[in-house]
């Protein structure tokens, strides 16, 4: 697919992109690009396998730049949207051998008018795009976080410490893929080659404040996470406390009536009160007499 960046991106024809009216964007697989490159007269051939891609940067070459996208999936983050890219003053090639790249310019097409029409102004749009929904992604991360704490709180959260390392694991891919997103940006603003316009490297420097706002969000959020699987073990440690606690009450409790039922069951000949009618009565109130003492004593000394 061909496209020309004017007041909005238009779709384009093969013959109509190389007359050099407007800067050009262009999708194509692979497969395609090998057969095509000559076209564009960028004069590179990429060394990068598609197969290979870990993460998102930019490579300036003599006459061209040259690089490669890795976009974490936002609903699931062990898939990643891969694919490489050229560019030059004339334009912008995407090698994308599956639709990511094409759904990305289609939402560019049918939302965005341009007054300025630039390479730079589309680069950006491309990029925003990328991260479109990154913020409502994170502040629902924050608003889970705070829920769980909640119901921390309130001793009605179960595993919730293996949620807080998910999310925890989640913001860190994210995080990773914002600090590659910076790379790249401050790439573009180097503009070694002088591809573009002194006065339109302000998209590239708005794009890389927005990033940098949004890495130190996750990095506020993964700390909130790393609280919260503290604040779950702290309250299990004391739930555990509290159990032993009250396991160590009731067998300190029961231990003189232990001995008791111990001595008495012994069954010698001439024990005390063995034989009289009031020494079954008499061992019961004294249980009774040693459990309630037990409690008093507990309850003045705060232990329970």
């Amino acid at each position: 697919m061909y496209y020309l960046i004017n007041e909005k991106l238009e779709k384009s024809t093969k013959n109509e992109f190389r007359k050099g009216k407007s800067q050009f964007v262009a999708v194509m697989t692979l497969e395609e690009w090998k057969n095509t490159k000559e076209d564009f007269e960028m004069g590179i051939d990429l060394d990068i396998d598609p197969n290979e891609i870990y993460s998102t940067k930019a490579i300036v070459n003599y006459d061209s730049l040259t690089g490669c996208f890795s976009i974490p999936d936002r609903d699931d983050f062990e898939k990643y949207y891969d694919f490489l890219f050229a560019l030059d003053e004339k334009g912008i090639v995407f090698i994308d051998d599956h639709e990511y790249v094409n759904g990305i310019i289609d939402r560019i097409q049918k939302t965005k008018k341009w007054r300025f029409p630039s390479l730079e102004r589309f680069i950006y749009d491309f990029l925003e795009e990328i991260v479109r929904h990154d913020r409502e992604l994170i502040e629902k991360y924050e608003k889970e976080l705070t829920e769980m704490e909640d119901l921390i709180a309130k001793d009605s959260g179960e595993k919730l410490s293996d949620r807080a390392n998910d999310i925890r694991s989640d913001i860190r891919d994210l995080r990773v893929h914002y600090e590659q997103l910076l790379d790249f940006s401050q790439e573009l603003e180097e503009n070694e080659n002088n591809f573009f316009t002194h006065e339109n490297l302000r998209y590239f420097k708005l794009f890389t404040s927005r990033i940098e706002r949004m890495r130190d969000e996750t990095m506020a959020v993964s700390d909130h996470a790393l609280q919260i699987r503290d604040i779950y073990k702290a309250h299990l440690d004391i739930k555990q406390n509290r159990i032993m606690t009250l396991l160590t009450i009731v067998t300190t409790i029961f231990t003189p009536l232990t001995v008791i039922a111990g001595w008495y069951g012994m069954n010698f000949k001439y024990m005390p009160e063995l034989n009289s009618k009031l020494g079954y009565p008499i061992v019961i109130i004294v249980s009774l007499f040693i459990v309630v003492g037990s409690l008093i004593i507990f309850k003045l000394k705060k232990w329970l």
